[in-house]
């Protein structure tokens, strides 16, 4: 009779995981519709109008685009300007970061700076550019305050609608998604750490070379790829900014799509857009090796 009790029991316990799991996995139902309408279809799509030919028949012809210098060049822009936005979004997020990380878990300037930054994060497209249009344009309020005091922003000519003036607009979105994306592993330095470094004799600046360094490193390392994959997949502020001049990819996957001149080049977008595919998959599978290394100060 025990024996059959525990049985029972082992079975009860094996059927309440089993419905537990279950269930966890019908949760997870709508996310994974998602993935699919959103992200799956239309990667093969862009797949296939990129790998195979009209006949449907596997080519690697329409990957000889990618040698084109024209999209050489757009690709060399895009590295560029992701890497310029990436440098300094992680320098200045991460100096706002460590701010921030000083304080009180509960002080009115963590909770006010980390739900700016959960804003202006999401602060791009559209809305940046016509703030900056609004604010330091041509004919915009600061610049007209300037021009009143004797000083001329654009006496070099007009940046904010080239490469300079996308500079500025990711950074406008860099740094505080770098605040956000830092400030846990910040977090994750014990005061202990400084204690005991303190305790045996060694500097603030030794603590900071030998442990705050190597302790944060990969961290600002995944961060820093995390803005450039972020920078280079960005297309709405460069399509609201930019009409001409500064040929990025996303602007020139849009003209590919939207142009009467590409005759015959009807999967130029779906090559640009698989080679963004490709570049992004790096960048961001390196970002997750090094976000392993990280999870081990943040436990």
């Amino acid at each position: 009779m025990t024996a059959l009790a525990a049985g029972r029991r082992t079975a009860s316990r094996s059927s309440g995981r089993l419905a537990s799991e279950v269930t966890a996995a019908a949760g997870l139902l709508p996310f994974g519709a998602l993935v699919v309408l959103f992200l799956l279809i239309p990667l093969g799509v862009v797949f296939a109008g990129a790998l195979l030919d009209e006949s449907g028949r596997p080519t690697l012809g329409g990957l000889a685009a990618l040698g084109d210098p024209v999209v050489r060049s757009a690709f060399a822009r895009s590295f560029e300007l992701s890497a310029i936005t990436a440098a300094v979004g992680a320098v200045l997020g991460a100096a706002v970061a460590t701010v921030v990380a000083g304080s009180s878990p509960t002080s009115a300037l963590r909770r006010v700076v980390v739900a700016a930054c959960g804003v202006l994060s999401q602060f791009a497209g559209v809305p940046l550019a016509f703030a900056l249009v609004a604010t330091i344009g041509l004919s915009g309020v600061v610049t007209q305050l300037l021009g009143g005091a004797g000083v001329d922003l654009y006496a070099s000519g007009v940046w904010l609608f080239d490469t300079p003036g996308l500079v500025l607009a990711y950074t406008c979105f860099q740094v505080p998604l770098m605040v956000i994306v830092f400030l846990p592993a910040l977090d994750g330095v014990r005061p202990a750490w400084r204690e005991a470094s303190l305790t045996l004799g060694g500097t603030r600046w030794q603590h900071f070379r030998l442990v705050s360094v190597p302790v944060l490193a990969p961290a600002f390392t995944g961060a820093l790829l995390l803005l450039f994959a972020n920078a280079l997949s960005a297309y709405a502020t460069a399509a609201a900014l930019v009409s001409q001049g500064s040929s990025i990819v996303p602007l020139q996957i849009r003209r590919a799509l939207s142009s009467d001149v590409l005759v015959g080049q009807q999967d130029l977008a779906s090559t640009l857009a698989v080679g963004m595919v490709l570049v992004v998959a790096v960048v961001m599978g390196a970002q997750a090796l090094v976000q392993r290394r990280t999870a081990r100060w943040l436990r």
